[in-house]
């Protein structure tokens, strides 16, 4: 077994271990912290399902109109033009919204294209380059009662664009189109 190999499988014991030394030695009550943590995090989860549930319901309307179709058939010649094939749209516009289902898309377009494609290896990469940004401000920022969060929305897509555009960039450079 290699050395990366043994220190990510003791990393977070060794870290577990340390922290719970730590708090013995600073005379915390590790487990009634940790017990309280539980209820706060189920009470935070029980406060986001709203945010959740409409996040979703958003999602599911704009798949069912038929407007993801629509925008993809407008823009698909000039990212012919371009060299970037119309199949990655979807994902791309779906990965700021809901991980899950860009996992889902990126699932899908592996097992149609392979995963040595020029499309599998961009859906991955994509995935792997940006954020589920509008779930993040969704869910988190709701949470905790942010109201305002015009400039967190722009820098976070604005982000999620260069991610999806240095993916591009990249796979075609490494892998070719």
């Amino acid at each position: 077994m290699g050395l990366v190999s043994t220190i990510s499988i003791w990393i977070l014991p060794c870290l577990i271990g340390f922290v719970l030394i730590y708090a013995t030695f600073k005379r915390v009550s590790t487990y009634e912290e940790f017990v309280e943590g539980g209820k706060e995090g189920f009470s935070i989860a029980v406060s986001i399902i709203p945010y959740l549930v409409g996040m979703l319901v958003a999602i599911t309307v704009f798949r069912a109109s038929g407007a993801l179709a629509f925008m993809i058939d407008s823009i698909k010649p000039f990212l012919t033009a371009i060299g970037v094939p119309s199949e990655i749209v979807p994902l791309a516009l779906i990965r700021p919204i809901s991980g899950t289902g860009a996992l889902a898309m990126t699932t899908d377009l592996i097992s149609t294209y392979g995963p040595d494609s020029f499309i599998g290896r961009l859906a991955s990469t994509m995935q792997g380059s940006t954020d589920t940004t509008l779930y993040i401000l969704t869910v988190y920022f709701g949470a905790v009662g942010i109201k305002r969060m015009g400039d967190a929305l722009k820098v976070g897509l604005l982000a999620d664009l260069v991610g999806i555009i240095c993916a591009i960039i990249v796979v075609t450079l490494v892998f070719g189109s």
